[in-house]
């Protein structure tokens, strides 16, 4: 994410998390959940963390209400994102979480048994193969992912976005869609299979565990 792509989401997250948009080249812009984001996790959101054992990473947390979620249940989970505000409102909270990038040192290398991407955070740095894979490398042998991704049909998607809010607009970043039935094709050179693929909500979610 770029310095003003965190400037207008920092808005977002602690001003007016209405009408923070996410367009791409082709000018398709899509508003971000931030409301949803800055509440507790829903029900659809319970019923993917029903499926996850700790101890939990999940990467692009944002202000953290699935490790919320899952500390209430009694799992140990730990949120890492980028954005320094996302941090700042998931501590304000008393969520546990590391700023930072999941590319850069993470604690427990190999240890996690759960690892989420969701919210879309399969697109983080537009290069889905490369996430799934630093992934991969911190799962346990028997992990897994849990992965929300883009209705069926849409395939693999990698280009720039930027964001826009009432401050502006960001430059360009990069970023990945990935459909849930394409899902396959970019796990698999990470050694991930899908085990399962379902909608709620709305949403659609895989779990890819280790092949």
């Amino acid at each position: 994410m770029t310095p003003e792509a965190e400037r207008l989401y920092a808005a977002a997250l602690t001003q007016r998390p209405e009408g923070l948009v996410a367009r791409d080249r082709a000018g398709v812009a899509v508003e971000l959940a931030t409301v949803r984001w800055l509440a507790g996790a829903g029900s659809t959101d319970l019923r993917v963390l029903r499926r996850a054992r700790g101890p939990v990473l999940d990467i692009g947390c944002g202000p953290g209400r699935h490790v919320r979620a899952l500390a209430d249940r009694g799992v140990a989970a730990l949120g890492i994102d980028a954005s320094p505000a996302a941090v700042r409102v998931a501590r304000d909270r008393g969520t546990r979480v590391l700023q930072g990038s999941v590319f850069d040192a993470v604690p427990a290398m190999g240890g996690w048994r759960t690892a989420l991407l969701l919210d879309g955070n399969i697109g983080i740095g537009g290069d889905p193969e490369a996430l799934l894979q630093r992934l991969a490398d911190l799962l346990t042998p028997d992990g897994a992912v849990l992965c929300e991704c883009e209705a069926p049909g849409a395939g693999v998607r990698s280009g720039p976005l930027r964001l826009e809010h009432d401050a502006g607009a960001s430059r360009w970043f990069p970023w990945s869609r990935v459909s849930v039935d394409a899902l396959d094709g970019v796990a698999r050179p990470a050694g991930l299979a899908t085990s399962a693929r379902w909608e709620d909500g709305g949403r659609w979610f895989a779990e890819l565990r280790v092949a």
